[in-house]
């Protein structure tokens, strides 16, 4: 406390006082906070001083005066000078005989100090001075800070029992009081004793050495068991109150931070929604896109079947045709061979007639030779006409592509409807897509690697697919033009043979046996050829048949691919919907996690009005026991009335007796 002891010093010099060795010894080995000059002689100069330092010192909180033998302007200066201190707790004034000066003093310190918690005053006889101490009294009732007061040894009387005890009803701070060896009496107790009922603070009173009567200090103790009591419920009550203020701080601290772990979540939850919606929104963007590339690729094959159908059945038809001049090529063979063979008969009956009918035969054979060409041109016509019919089928698919084109368009724009109702679907799904979590993003991304080895597959299948159109349209187109080449074949095949037939006819005419050997030949070779056309045509029939059911196959597997597709879309959007009726179920868990909070603070706020009503009830309970403890004593008061007119009687009686007077003249009326 080097500061203290060098303050103390500068005030001494200032105010030209010897600094006193006693006090400058204890300012050295002042312990932390506490200044002790018990009997040390003080002088008016060190008292003047020790005022001015506790007056602006800060550190003293404990400051003992006992037996210092101060005069009255010495304790008036450092009781002056504690007014205006804040620090200071304890005072201990034991043994200085502060009369009304001192009394005075103490008063105003009362009125003005409002730190001091305990203050000592034993062996100061403060009550021999009535006018003082009432002055003191007055001053204790408007202290709201002193808790302990020693006013043991201090002559105080029944008169100043009665200013204690008026001062008593007006403080709501004291707790104990020690009134032991002072002179309270009869009165100053029962003044005391009337006064406790109205403070409830006070709850350790002593009178012992009062010359107060035994039931009166039995009331005493009554009233501060009953104080004592009223204080154990209240501390109780107010620790239970700082319990449930605690609690009910760390529910709110906990309700608060729950609260904004649950907001944070939720704004994690939205955000990781939103982005899983956009990725999911681009996502069916994109399977959109390639749903419909897939159509169209679909549908560009569904063309090229169509093409590859009418290529087939333009073969089919032209097999059809040839097998029809195969037939009349047949027919005419035959009906040449009966012809021949007419011929011949006829030339063997007719040998003897041979020179005269070969005029006949040479026109016959003019004939039939122009019945040939005839039948030629008729062929040529016949083939002009399936060219026509060819160009008209062609244009026939010509027309039908465009057809085709214009049902493209037409699906093409039905797509884009679709594409805007997708649309409009997907943004009413994105808004109910909002409460979505992470699980769903997961699931979407190992949907969306399923959909891509699914995409990669039907890709595997579709270049398959091409790959075996372009077989099958190949091999078509081979077919065809091997037919075309046998058809050219077969019309050279008959021009030579018809040009043979006519220099067979002629040679006829000289040869008859070599020209039906020919014949024969011609015959055999041409049944041969008919036979091989036959077997083609057979053969170009099994094939179309196998690719009509390659073709089946092919449309059955497209199919099978778009009700896989449909059906995935459909599980996908149950999946969807499955998530949001799980965010929503933890929605509505939320809402009831926060309807329980609201149930717990309305149960808070039950048994704060609960705790009130029973502090109301208790101190209800109070007024109604010391409304009782009134009324005891009041009839306690008027039997102990009673018990000393009885002694007052009997003192008389015992006199009269005495002196030999008549005892009923004495006695007292009933």
């Amino acid at each position: 406390m080097e500061e203290l002891w060098r303050s103390y010093s500068r005030l001494c010099r200032e105010s030209g006082a010897e600094p006193q060795e006693a006090v400058v010894q204890q300012l050295h080995e002042l312990p932390r906070g506490r200044l002790d000059l018990a009997t040390q002689s003080l002088t008016l100069d060190t008292c003047r001083v020790l005022g001015a330092l506790l007056q602006k010192e800060a550190q003293l909180t404990e400051l003992v005066l006992s037996d210092c033998m101060l005069s009255e302007e010495g304790a008036t200066l450092l009781l002056q000078g504690l007014c205006a201190n804040t620090i200071l707790r304890f005072l201990d004034l034991k043994g200085n005989n502060l009369q009304a000066t001192g009394a005075q003093a103490l008063g105003k310190l009362l009125r003005q100090n409002k730190s001091i918690q305990s203050l000592t005053l034993e062996w100061n006889s403060l009550g021999a001075w009535e006018d003082a101490f009432t002055t003191f009294c007055r001053a204790l009732a408007g202290n709201i800070t002193l808790r302990q007061l020693d006013l043991r040894n201090n002559q105080i009387s029944h008169q100043g029992a009665e200013e204690l005890a008026l001062a008593l009803k007006s403080n709501t701070s004291l707790q104990q009081l020690d009134l032991r060896w002072n002179n309270i009496g009869l009165l100053g107790g029962r003044a005391l004793v009337n006064c406790l009922p109205s403070n409830r603070t006070l709850w350790r009173l002593e009178l012992a050495g009062n010359n107060v009567p035994s039931d009166i200090l039995r009331a005493v103790e009554q009233a501060m068991d009953h104080n004592q009591d009223r204080e154990a419920t209240l501390r109780e009550n107010q620790a239970r109150t700082r319990v449930l203020s605690k609690e009910v701080r760390h529910l709110r601290e906990e309700k608060s931070k729950q609260f904004l772990d649950l907001m944070e979540t939720i704004d994690k939850q939205r955000e990781e929604i939103a982005r899983s919606s956009r990725a999911s929104a681009a996502r069916m963007g994109q399977l959109q896109e390639a749903l419909n590339e897939r159509h169209s690729v679909i549908n560009a094959l569904r063309a090229k079947l169509q093409m590859t159908e009418a290529a087939l059945a333009l073969s089919e038809q032209k097999t059809h045709d040839l097998g029809e001049l195969l037939a009349t090529a047949e027919q005419e063979q035959r009906s040449l061979a009966q012809k021949q063979a007419k011929e011949h008969r006829l030339e063997q009956q007719e040998a003897a007639e041979r020179e005269s009918k070969l005029l006949r035969d040479l026109s016959a054979a003019n004939e039939k030779n122009l019945l040939l060409r005839n039948q030629v041109d008729e062929l040529e016509r016949k083939a002009k006409s399936q060219q026509d019919q060819l160009f008209l089928t062609r244009q026939e698919l010509t027309n039908t592509s465009a057809e085709l084109k214009m049902r493209a368009v037409q699906a093409e724009e039905r797509l884009e409807l679709e594409k805007r109702r997708s649309r409009q679907s997907l943004e009413d799904s994105e808004q109910l897509r909002v409460k979505e979590v992470e699980h769903m993003t997961r699931h979407l991304e190992e949907s969306e690697r399923a959909m891509q080895e699914r995409v990669q597959r039907l890709e595997v299948a579709r270049l398959s697919l091409e790959e075996e159109l372009s077989r099958a349209k190949a091999a078509a187109l081979s077919e065809r033009s091997q037919a075309e080449e046998e058809l050219v074949k077969a019309k050279n095949q008959v021009r030579l043979e018809e040009q043979q037939r006519l220099a067979h006819l002629e040679e006829k005419l000289r040869l008859l046996a070599q020209a039906r050997d020919e014949a024969q030949g011609t015959c055999l070779q041409q049944k041969q050829m008919v036979a091989e056309a036959q077997a083609r045509a057979n053969q170009l029939g099994l094939q179309v048949e196998g690719l009509k059911r390659r073709l089946e196959e092919l449309q059955q597997e497209l199919s099978n691919k778009d009700q896989e597709k449909v059906a995935e879309v459909t599980r996908v959007r149950v999946e969807l919907q499955e998530q949001n009726g799980h965010l929503q179920a933890e929605l509505t868990a939320q809402e009831a996690l926060k309807e329980k909070v609201a149930a717990l603070e309305r149960q808070l706020k039950v048994m704060a009005s609960d705790h009130r009503e029973a502090l109301l009830d208790r101190e209800s309970e109070n007024a109604s026991l010391r409304e009782k403890l009134r009324l005891k004593e009041a009839e306690i008061a008027r039997i102990r009335d009673e018990e000393a007119q009885r002694a007052s009687f009997l003192q008389n009686a015992v006199l009269a007796y005495v002196q030999g007077s008549p005892l009923r003249a004495l006695s007292p009326q009933k």
